[in-house]
């Protein structure tokens, strides 16, 4: 005859023991000892992980205490200031519009006139220059004016306020970050557009200028990513320096954000921080007018670049 006994603890779910044991004990006095897993109806622990689109930082917004920073994550799907309008998209599609009709008039100019060198060599010097006027824009609008100023003032509250959340910019849609200065270029090469000119080599530095120009911004977020938040076409541009790469424009979110102002490709950084060309436009500004640059007066320490492995952790844990 077997009989089946079961040992049952009084104690609260926490402190029971992994397992009860069944004991059976037989006409033969022999006894066998069989381990069962304990079953609760309790809901398993689930574990939460961040969604695929989602990057937990600490830029996306900030609350002061006690003069103090206090970082916290909001939600991305929430966030409307971060993502397109349709008023958005119709000045970026108008933009892009605009310098592939620029390019598409250079490419059909150099064809009928069988001229292909000068037109080429002009692209590279307006590919080269449009790296240097974004460093002049990033410089000015870093330094000067606030959100009240006329006309460039949202331009000019973004970029400062860039670096207190410097990775904000890497969140926001292409449209939504692109709208403002696709707007301007529209504007700025109609006029091109409108005169009659059958120059081949002025059409290709206008088209590669603007192009460049106008997608310094984007450039600029993909900077701000890591690589496995990039597609490998981007990743592989920044690598062999024809874009922005995070490395570069690293040191201009150190304090006092004086250095590394151009977007495009970076080339001109070197020359200008050592020479200390944006320095010496400032003291003279300031000699002149008795303005002080905010790179002058800045003193709050911005958040760390995040480098890929601090980005990693903040998105798995």
């Amino acid at each position: 005859m077997e009989m089946s006994l079961f040992l049952h603890h009084q104690r609260p779910l926490s402190l029971q023991p992994k397992h009860q044991v069944t004991v059976t004990a037989t006409t033969g006095g022999q006894h066998t000892y069989l381990p069962k897993p304990l079953t609760t109806n309790s809901p398993p622990r689930r574990r939460l992980v961040p969604k695929p689109n989602q990057t937990a930082t600490s830029t996306a917004a900030t609350t002061r205490n006690g003069g103090r920073g206090q970082l916290h994550i909001p939600d991305d799907d929430d966030d409307r200031t971060l993502k397109s309008t349709w008023s958005h998209r119709a000045w970026f599609g108008t933009g892009c519009t605009t310098v592939l009709v620029s390019l598409a008039r250079c490419m059909m100019l150099a064809s009928a006139t069988h001229t292909w060198v000068e037109p080429i060599l002009a692209g590279f010097v307006g590919y080269i220059m449009a790296d240097l006027a974004s460093g002049i824009v990033h410089w000015g609008i870093d330094n000067y004016g606030d959100a009240s100023t006329p006309i460039f003032g949202p331009q000019i509250e973004a970029a400062q306020g860039h670096h207190k959340w410097p990775r904000t910019i890497a969140r926001r849609q292409v449209a939504n970050n692109l709208h403002a200065v696709a707007r301007t270029t529209t504007f700025a090469m109609l006029p091109i557009h409108v005169a009659p000119h059958h120059n081949p080599t002025l059409l290709g530095f206008v088209a590669v200028f603007s192009g460049c120009a106008m997608l310094s911004q984007q450039i600029h977020a993909w900077a701000h990513c890591t690589d496995s938040e990039l597609p490998p076409l981007v990743v592989a541009l920044q690598k062999s320096g024809v874009i922005l790469s995070r490395s570069v424009h690293r040191p201009h979110h150190r304090l006092p954000f004086n250095n590394g102002y151009c977007i495009v490709n970076g080339v001109w950084n070197n020359l200008l921080d050592h020479n200390n060309v944006f320095e010496a436009l400032e003291m003279a500004l300031f000699c002149r007018l008795g303005v002080r640059p905010q790179s002058w007066i800045c003193s709050e320490p911005p958040p760390s670049f995040p480098d890929s492995e601090s980005i990693h952790h903040q998105e798995t844990t």
